[in-house]
């Protein structure tokens, strides 16, 4: 078997621009992957042309070769960019290598270690724990969801003091717990916002009392060091990784113990091989892997075979495809959405959808197990995306 043509399709997940690769093979075997989206995302397009000259003739099962020959490619270590088009690259390799054996991809990986893979939802929308508890509960009845994600921060914590923002996040949290289900776990993404990580600390132990289920990434990850420094004194459960790329900085992450739980993402760090090995030496940390997943319905396909296959494997980020053709509003009925506009994720005709809070494996779909819609694929549905940054009262960037 030899690969003999790559492809790449710019499509959109409701208002994010996504970025599938299709690689081909002279037996007629077509794999997927998805790259993520770290912007300028154009670019990718051109950059997998180039990096399909390294790939053109080669057997696609030889996937620890192709993919440690194309990180050699560079002089340097690859940065956001090349990993993420690498990442792409690996998905297909692994979706060609299960589709000719006619198996799910999970079964190249020992086999699943569950039978289903929990997931939970972000919900950044709620003002008040009311709210929050309405989304919980419709989440919950709809597709049967008893984890959640949210911000922490109540007003902005650039314009206000320190103490006031600590204050009403731990009073939020506390209003939470009071208002929703028992049952229910909330974690809280801090999105990396805070510089300073004396005050990341003291935002971490206001929430402690309230049982989060992770508090994530509070501080930016370039100095390691202070990730060590900041769990000693926190009371809480404390997750980082979706910004880190490969495993030699997990290991120095984890050597300093830095983090209880690592997020890393496979569409970021060069793909499953990569992942498997990052979650290996977490693995011997006893830290557990909670996989950061923002991306579309393709991604979401390849982290489900990750994470039913690894041992110490936590809980998957999920997020609910948002698009025409999907049957999204839960309650216990299928409710088709009309297929108007580009506004969703419907290049997958398949997606994996929650059951009881779970994703459920399919043993009799060779590769991601799902489908590809290359006729809506044609269409170039690309959109502009970009990150918000905040200013300070001086007129200064600040983290955003």
């Amino acid at each position: 078997m030899k690969i003999n043509r790559l492809r790449t399709f710019m499509t959109r997940d409701k208002d994010r621009p996504r970025l599938l690769v299709a690689i081909d093979t002279d037996e007629g075997i077509t794999g997927w992957g998805e790259c993520y989206n770290h912007g300028p995302d154009r670019a990718l397009a051109p950059l997998l042309d180039y990096l399909y000259t390294f790939l053109e003739g080669r057997d696609p099962r030889r996937i620890e070769f192709i993919i440690q020959y194309l990180l050699q490619q560079s002089r340097f270590p690859p940065g956001a960019m090349t990993l993420a088009a690498i990442s792409a690259i690996d998905h297909c390799l692994w979706d060609i290598s299960a589709k000719a054996l006619g198996v799910p991809v999970y079964m190249l990986l020992g086999g699943n270690a569950r039978d289903r893979v929990r997931v939970y939802a972000g919900v950044y929308t709620a003002p008040d724990a009311p709210a929050a508890r309405d989304e919980f509960d419709r989440l919950n009845e709809g597709w049967g969801f008893t984890a959640f994600k949210l911000s922490p921060y109540r007003i902005n914590i650039h314009q206000n003091r320190w103490g006031e923002v600590v204050r009403t996040s731990a009073e939020y949290f506390r209003s939470l717990r009071e208002t929703v289900r028992n049952d229910y776990e909330i974690a809280f993404d801090a999105h990396a916002r805070i510089f300073e990580p004396h005050q990341a600390v003291q935002l971490g132990n206001a929430l402690a009392p309230y049982d989060p289920m992770f508090f994530e990434e509070p501080v930016r990850p370039e100095n390691v060091e202070v990730w060590g420094d900041m769990k000693r004194q926190m009371a809480c459960t404390l997750a980082t990784g979706e910004s880190l790329y490969n495993r030699f900085e997990f290991l120095r992450l984890l050597n300093v113990r830095g983090a209880d739980i690592i997020q890393p993402d496979i569409c970021v760090i060069g793909g499953l091989l990569e992942m498997r090995k990052i979650a290996a030496i977490a693995e011997a940390h006893y830290v557990t892997v909670a996989p950061h997943n923002p991306m579309g319905p393709l991604a979401t396909a390849v982290n489900l075979h990750f994470s039913a296959a690894q041992p110490n494997f936590r809980i998957l980020e999920y997020r609910l495809p948002q698009g025409p053709g999907y049957f999204l509003q839960g309650g216990g009925e299928e409710k088709p959405v009309e297929r108007e506009g580009l506004e969703g994720t419907w290049y997958i005709k398949d997606p994996y959808l929650p059951k009881d809070g779970y994703l459920e494996l399919r043993p009799d779909r060779p590769g991601w197990g799902v489908e590809i819609d290359e006729d809506v694929l044609k269409t170039d549905a690309y959109v502009h995306w970009e990150r918000r940054v905040a200013t300070r009262p001086d007129g200064s960037t600040a983290f955003p």
